[in-house]
């Protein structure tokens, strides 16, 4: 890994248990018509992998999942079928950061709160170690991985503009850590549109540590992806029980 600055995020203390904020509710426009969150992989549905890490991790007490207004029944029958009861479930708005919002509401008063990604299924309990622990020094964390490719800017016309240093250039990922004063500051000063919490934080001056994310930490956002997705979980699984390749 080159050396960006991105802490393993696996020193200092432990932190205090959290709530997380599982953000699943776009309409997944890039799917073929597909509602992703809820399509069968390896024999559940996608949000059910991305939820259960949360749910095993002992830094995790409470889960609010924030649903397409439209796919509030199958989340509530999620919930019941699995037994999930540290689980909610809320109607997301019309922006990304809406959707938060209405998840930080009936989120109960941790001083910690981790955002993720519903479309996210391949993160795993470290992770979710790496950003509480990481987020002990700013109040703020966010996955990260070194950009692999060579990243050109380019202008409307398609015509490229510059092309950035690699080296400099970092992935951004979920999960993101905040401490719950300063996410909620955040969202009384941010008003405009942002694609993470991170950046209004960013906004308000305040600084965001990276944490080493992982390459399998993949966001299904096309068809193909599902498969990648698929693999990822079958291989996680059969090295879990010792069958298949390792």
């Amino acid at each position: 890994m080159r050396d960006l600055g991105i802490a393993s995020g696996l020193g200092g203390r432990v932190p205090s248990p959290a709530g997380a904020i599982i953000v699943a509710a776009g309409e997944s426009t890039r799917m073929d018509g597909i509602d992703k969150i809820f399509t069968p992989v390896l024999g559940k549905p996608l949000i059910a992998h991305t939820l259960e890490p949360f749910l095993s991790s002992p830094l995790i007490a409470e889960v609010v999942l924030v649903l397409h207004p439209s796919s509030m029944e199958q989340g509530q029958e999620l919930l019941h079928s699995n037994g999930w009861t540290r689980v909610k479930v809320v109607p997301g708005g019309k922006r990304r950061q809406d959707s938060v919002w209405n998840g930080l509401q009936v989120l109960p008063r941790q001083e910690w709160v981790v955002v993720h990604d519903g479309a996210r299924p391949c993160l795993d309990e470290e992770l979710i170690d790496k950003g509480l622990r990481t987020a002990q020094e700013t109040g703020a964390a966010i996955a990260a991985i070194p950009a692999r490719d060579t990243m050109k800017e380019v202008d409307l016309l398609g015509m490229v503009v510059r092309t950035h240093d690699r080296d400099r250039l970092t992935i951004v990922q979920t999960p993101q850590v905040f401490r719950r004063a300063l996410l909620e500051e955040a969202f009384s000063h941010g008003q405009q549109t942002v694609t993470d919490e991170a950046t209004m934080v960013e906004v308000l001056g305040r600084s965001v540590k990276t944490f080493m994310g992982s390459y399998a930490n993949i966001k299904v956002t096309t068809p193909e992806d599902l498969i990648m997705a698929e693999i990822i979980l079958a291989r996680r699984r059969n090295l879990r029980t010792g069958s298949g390749e390792s």
